[in-house]
């Protein structure tokens, strides 16, 4: 397992999401006219922690979505917060990737989920400590190579699809908006792909 870092970790959000629209033009067309309101207090009780601010921006300003018609990023929807609570709080991270099967730097590290890969790639947060800012980015490819990557999901995100980030393990990304998540809990497919 290794471990990539940014050449500069972006701290503020609003920036990192800017980067990752410019990364990922597409995006934009997805970018509510305001910030969906969440009640990110109830949301952080009931998964017993509270989360990375750069997720949570992402959360206000995006549904959830899937790039490259690979990578699903799952974000809550307003007003269905408990359905996502309800979701990480069933998700046994543990069962599904035994101790045993995991590096043994991660054999007692939380997992937390924020997407996952149409080829079975896990993306998580390494829940270490009481700052979610400063939790590692952790990726189980299907290939079985865990690695870590030291910034947050916004700039993960965007470092990916930019091809600045070495994949390892994974396909590259294109930045290229192919579906995204609607009320209720269903996906919308681009149309037109090839």
């Amino acid at each position: 397992m290794g471990t990539q870092r940014p050449a500069r970790r972006i701290l503020d959000c609003d920036e990192a999401i800017a980067v990752l629209e410019r990364v990922v033009p597409g995006l934009v067309e997805l970018r509510r006219r305001e910030p969906a309101v969440f009640d990110w207090r109830a949301v952080e009780e009931g998964i017993g922690t509270a989360l990375p601010s750069d997720f949570k921006t992402l959360a206000e300003w995006y549904p959830a979505f899937e790039l490259d018609d690979f990578l699903g990023v799952f974000t809550p929807w307003p007003g269905e917060e408990g359905d996502w609570v309800e979701a990480k709080v069933k998700e046994d991270t543990d069962s599904e990737y035994p101790t045993d099967l995991r590096p043994a730097a991660l054999t007692s590290t939380h997992l937390m989920s924020w997407g996952d890969s149409k080829e079975g790639d896990s993306f998580f947060w390494s829940v270490l400590g009481d700052d979610p800012e400063q939790w590692p980015v952790t990726i189980c490819s299907r290939n079985s190579p865990w690695w870590h990557y030291e910034g947050g999901v916004v700039q993960f995100l965007a470092e990916l699809c930019e091809g600045t980030l070495e994949p390892w393990a994974l396909p590259p990304v294109r930045p290229e908006v192919t579906g995204w998540g609607v009320a209720g809990g269903g996906w919308r497919m681009r149309e037109g792909l090839d």
